[in-house]
C-alpha cells in the first residue's frame, strides 16, 4: 500500500516526536517501505549546525540511527530555506514530491484557537500534495 514514507523532523525537538517516529516505523515495517526524514533549516548558523552542510550531517545521522533501530531503509533530505518559519509548508510539499513519498507521517499538536485562523502544516500537505498524510498527536 505504501512504499515511500516521509517524516518531517525538527532535530531540536526530537523528544516531542517519539510517537510519530514509532508510528512511521511501524507502518514502514508493515509495508516494507523506506522512510525519508526531512528537516528544514536556514542558511544561517543555528544550534544544530554552523551551516546547512553540518545540519545535513546531523539529519543523516538521525536517519541512519532510526534505520538501525527499527530495521528499514532510510534517507535524509535537508531542505535549505531563507526563512524556515514562513517557507515550511512549501518546503515540505516540495520534499514530498521530490522524494516520491506516498505517505507523510508527522507529529501534530492538540488543536487550539489559532488553528481557526492558520491551517496546520499537515492540513497544507494534505491539500497541496498527492500523498496521504497521517497526523500523530504526541
Amino acid at each position: 500500500m505504501f512504499t515511500k514514507i516521509l517524516v518531517p523532523v525538527d532535530l531540536a525537538h526530537v523528544d516531542n516526536l517519539s510517537r510519530a517516529l514509532e508510528v512511521a516505523a511501524d507502518i514502514a515495517l508493515h509495508y516494507n517501505a523506506s522512510v525519508t526524514y526531512v528537516g528544514v533549516t536556514a542558511e544561517t548558523p543555528g544550534s544544530l549546525g554552523h551551516n546547512p552542510t553540518e545540519y545535513a550531517k546531523h539529519l543523516a545521522q538521525f536517519a541512519q540511527d532510526q534505520g538501525n533501530r527499527y530495521g528499514f531503509e532510510t534517507a535524509a533530505r535537508a531542505v535549505v530555506s531563507h526563512d524556515p518559519a514562513t517557507d515550511l509548508d512549501k518546503s515540505l510539499a516540495r520534499a514530498v514530491k521530490e522524494a516520491g513519498a506516498d505517505l507523510v507521517v508527522m507529529a501534530t499538536h492538540v488543536p487550539n484557537v489559532v488553528d481557526h485562523f492558520w491551517p496546520s502544516h499537515g492540513g497544507k500537505l494534505a491539500t497541496h500534495t498527492d500523498a496521504s498524510v497521517f497526523l500523530v498527536r504526541g
